[in-house]
Formats: C-alpha cells, structure tokens, sequence
C-alpha cells in the first residue's frame, strides 16, 4: 500500500537476548520462571524443576514438556526423579497441547506487539513485570485463554467389546 505520508517507528539497535523459561500452575494460573541472558540448556530445565518443587510443598508435581534435547536429557531426568516431579512428554509439532504455549502467546501481546521500548532494560522490565502479575491482572482473559478444553479418561466406564 502506498501513501503521501512517510512514517518512522523507532526501534532500537542491537540484540539483546531475554529468555524465560515457565511452568504454569493450571489452577491458580500462577507463572514459575526461570530467566537468563544467554542460553536455555538441561542446566536451565533443572533450574525451573528445583523451583517448582521448591515452591509445591503438596501433591504430585507433573510438568508438560515438548520434545526439546535439553529437556529430554538424563541429567533432567534424573532431577526430576530426585524431586518427584513426573515428565510429561508431548508429542512433536502438539504445541496447541501444552497451555504455556497460550501463556506466551499473552504475553507476546500484551508486551511485544505494537509496543516500543526504548532500552533493553525497559522491555525486560515490561516482560517480568507482565509474566510476574498476569495472574492477578489479567485473570479473567487468562481463565478464557487457559481453559481446559482437553477430553479427561479418569473414571471412565469401559464397555466389554
């Protein structure tokens, strides 16, 4: 599309990397994050398992994970074991299964669409502030966005063929 009007949108210079690794508390839609400024490695993974059950003091502790190395390691296996969490593997090219994937489709929306951040600072200020309170804040968009739309096999009556 052409126009008589020239437009020019700021955007900052550089590359900074901000990487948040999440795990999502299906009832409470509270957010546990692990944050870092390099890489998400096995290291990163067990991080967020030794926070999660840091942070559960009760029940099971099952966490939803795609098919990423670095999550699928025997060193993660083998913290999550040490802590009791059970590993849920989804099967490949399944995001629509795991709901932290619509957490961060939010929060891209909320924080990076159609918003200018002057400094780094500022746009992981905005990201850890939204992933930090976006439970409280935005619960009602969350109960919508989160909603267990998945068929349950518990107490299922199995009819003899």
């Amino acid at each position: 599309m052409w126009c008589f009007v020239r437009y020019c949108i700021p955007t900052p210079s550089g590359r900074h990397r901000f990487n948040v690794l999440g795990a999502l508390d299906a009832l409470t839609k509270e957010l546990i994050t692990v944050v870092n400024e390099s890489t998400v490695t096995a290291e990163t993974v067990c991080q967020l398992l030794m926070k999660l059950a840091a942070q559960v003091q009760e029940g099971p502790i099952t966490v939803v994970l795609d098919n990423a190395r670095y999550q699928k390691c025997a060193l993660v296996q083998l913290y999550a074991e040490a802590y009791g969490i059970e590993l849920l593997y989804l099967p490949s090219a399944s995001p629509h299964l795991n709901l932290i994937e619509r957490v961060w489709r939010f929060v891209r929306k909320e924080c990076l669409y159609s918003h200018y951040y002057a400094t780094y600072a500022e746009f992981r200020v905005a990201l850890e502030t939204c992933l930090a309170t976006a439970h409280r804040t935005h619960r009602l968009e969350l109960e919508t966005l989160l909603a267990w739309n998945f068929q349950s096999f518990r107490d299922v009556q199995i009819l003899p063929a």
